[in-house]
Order: structure tokens, then C-alpha cells, then sequence
């Protein structure tokens, strides 16, 4: 009897890939067998579990059949043997690229034939990525950049409707209004139905009387379109920012995402450390030894510092409030490290006041 793994999971067959993810991270962390009262072999079986479920092709033939014939852990389905699971008989010979013969896929005919019907699969248009450079600054504080893209979006003049706007819209003779067109398709397994989305309409079931004058009726168009990107402060060099939708379009589906990765041009004093601001301050000697009221420029302008008598080498300050902005109003530190420079000539007059310090012991 083939395995459940949904069950296993302890999810329903409508999980999505988000629920599937969190609850194979809660069961693996409970059965762990490097945890105590850990099991194994249930860890093993989560495993095994999450392997057929955390991927769409083999979690559609699982659906499909009880098992799945794509990959480590579903095993031959229930029935089948021999090369290509059907008594010896290879289908290979028939499929390209997992089509199926006669241009139509093999697991939408087994989806049909054992009950299990077929997976609809949103359609999705492409993701899009770009890169864009921040300057040290921007990173820190955050900003908002303008870029133009061109791509397929959703026509702005007929709102991915097809029609011109406020034009009568009929019923789709083709498809008779579904969207979706059933055809009857004659295969060595006999008699298949099969689905595709209507060429006529699109997938919307009707038509409109006078077509959209800027799309030519498809809804969508290839154009320049202007997005606007928030960079949140404190981003780091490498990172990426996704934004949903903002891919190309798709009619009768999702748009993709856009993602954009972030290069940070490095700065010639600062550094960032987490939600801290790092620098280096030269001194001199006698000023480490007396002590001085220190101007720098900070990123949010100048400000005097106080170095303490008898600094050590190396030694660290802390400005509070002058680092990366975080949270809603909170915001990290500047972090100054203190660097001893000694000279490297001294005067007679120098000389002697050095050993007389020397003799004092200092």
C-alpha cells in the first residue's frame, strides 16, 4: 500500500508549498536522531515525504497515481514494472522533453485514467532581475530608485479586457463561454480527454464586439513602463529585493516578479557592521596622552568627540544614535576605533622631553 504523505506531514492535499515547508521543518526538528527521544526512522519518512511533496512534478504524479516515477522515494506505481512501468513497454520512444505522443503529456492521460484528474497549474509570466548600484549612503539610509523596464505588461487601455473600453462584450463562440476547450484525442491507449485554454478568447469566455486598439485584443503589450523600487536602509551589498507582480505579464495568470540586486559602492571612511557605523581615528601621541576635543564627519554631518586622557591603542568609542536606522525609529551606533600615530622624526628638544617621561616612568 503506498504511502500517504500527506499524512505523514500532517498537512491536506491543498497545502501549499509554504505549509508543506513549515510543517517538514517542525516534524524534522521533533524526530531529529541526533535530538533526545528522537525516531529515525520517522525522520527518514519526513524526509522522504517532503523529497515528493516539495516538488511539483513529482507531487502532480503522486496526486495522479500514489507514486511517482521521476525520482528517488515514490518507487514504480502501483501495478507497473519493467522499463517505463507499463510490463516492459517503453514509452520513451513516444515522449520529447515530457511530452507525450501526439503532443500531449503522459500525465494528463494516467491523471485520467486512474481517477486522479489533472493538477491545473497557474500559469505565470517570467521573472525579470536587474542590478542596480547604491552609493554608501543610500544603503544605509534607505531611498527609492526609478527604473525603466520594458516588458509585457498588462495593456493600460482595455485593463487586460481585450476590448475597447465600454464595448460589448459577447460569449465566446469557440469554447461556448468556458474558457477552455475539452477535446477527444485517439492514443495506443485508447480514447483520452484532454483540456487547452481556448485560442479565441484567452481563457475569458468572451470576446469583445470592437478590439482594444492598443493590444489588438490580447490584453497584454510589450511597452517601456516605469517602476519605482524602496531600498529599506541598512540593506547590504549582494542583496536582493523581490517585489511580487512587478515581472511580465500574464493573461489568464500571474505577472512574474521582478528582482533587483543591490551593489554598494564601499565607502573611504565607513564600514558597516550589522546596524553599527565602524571608523578609524588617527591621534596623535600627545593628544592620546592628554586627551582632545576631536571634529569628524559623520553621515549625518559633523560632530565633535571627546578622547579621553590615557586612551589605549586601538580602543573603541561609542557615539550612540549616529549609526543604521532600523526598526521604526531606532538606529544603531558609531563605533570609532582609535589609532596611535607616532612620529617618525623627533627633534632634540623632543628627545629630551621623552626621557625625561622615561625617567618619571611614563
Amino acid at each position: 500500500m503506498a504511502k500517504d504523505y500527506y499524512e505523514i506531514l500532517g498537512i491536506t492535499k491543498e497545502a501549499s508549498q509554504d505549509e508543506i515547508k513549515k510543517a517538514f521543518r517542525k516534524l524534522a526538528h521533533q524526530c531529529h536522531p541526533d535530538k533526545k527521544g528522537g525516531d529515525e526512522a520517522k525522520f527518514k519518512e519526513v524526509n522522504e515525504a517532503y523529497s515528493i511533496l516539495s516538488n511539483e512534478q513529482k507531487r502532480s504524479e503522486y496526486d495522479a497515481y500514489g507514486r511517482t516515477f521521476s525520482g528517488a522515494g515514490g518507487g514504480q506505481a502501483n501495478g507497473f514494472s519493467g522499463q517505463g512501468g507499463f510490463g516492459g513497454f517503453d514509452f520513451s520512444q513516444f515522449t520529447q522533453g515530457g511530452q507525450g505522443f501526439e503532443g500531449f503529456d503522459f500525465g494528463d492521460i494516467f491523471g485520467e485514467m486512474f481517477g486522479g484528474g489533472r493538477r491545473e497549474r497557474n500559469k505565470r509570466g517570467r521573472d525579470i532581475s536587474i542590478d542596480i548600484e547604491l552609493t554608501f549612503e543610500e544603503s544605509v539610509f534607505g531611498t527609492t530608485r526609478k527604473v525603466l523596464l520594458a516588458k509585457t505588461s498588462i495593456c493600460s487601455h482595455c485593463k487586460g479586457e481585450g476590448g475597447e473600453p465600454g464595448t460589448e462584450m459577447y460569449t465566446c463562440k469557440t469554447c461556448n463561454g468556458n474558457g477552455k476547450i475539452r477535446e477527444i484525442k485517439r492514443t495506443i491507449l485508447g480514447s483520452i480527454a484532454t483540456e487547452r485554454v481556448c485560442e479565441t478568447c484567452r481563457g475569458r469566455g468572451k470576446t469583445p464586439k470592437d478590439r482594444c486598439k492598443e493590444c489588438k485584443g490580447l490584453g497584454i503589450l510589450k511597452k517601456q513602463q516605469e517602476i519605482e523600487i524602496q531600498v529599506p536602509s541598512g540593506i547590504d551589498n549582494g542583496e536582493m529585493i523581490r517585489m511580487t507582480g512587478a515581472g511580465e505579464a500574464m493573461i489568464g495568470g500571474t505577472s512574474g516578479d521582478l528582482y533587483v540586486k543591490i551593489h554598494v559602492k564601499r565607502h573611504p571612511v565607513f564600514r558597516k557592521e550589522s546596524n553599527h557605523l565602524l571608523m578609524d581615528l588617527n591621534i596623535k601621541l600627545s593628544d592620546a596622552l592628554l586627551g582632545v576635543a576631536q571634529s569628524i564627519k559623520t553621515l549625518d554631518g559633523d560632530i565633535t568627540v571627546t578622547i579621553p586622557e590615557q586612551i589605549s591603542f586601538g580602543e573603541i568609542l561609542r557615539v550612540r544614535g549616529k549609526g543604521v536606522p532600523y526598526g521604526k525609529k531606532e538606529r544603531g551606533d558609531l563605533l570609532i576605533k582609535v589609532n596611535i600615530e607616532l612620529p617618525r622624526k623627533l627633534s632634540k628638544e623632543a628627545k629630551k622631553i621623552i626621557e625625561q617621561l622615561k625617567k618619571e616612568g611614563v
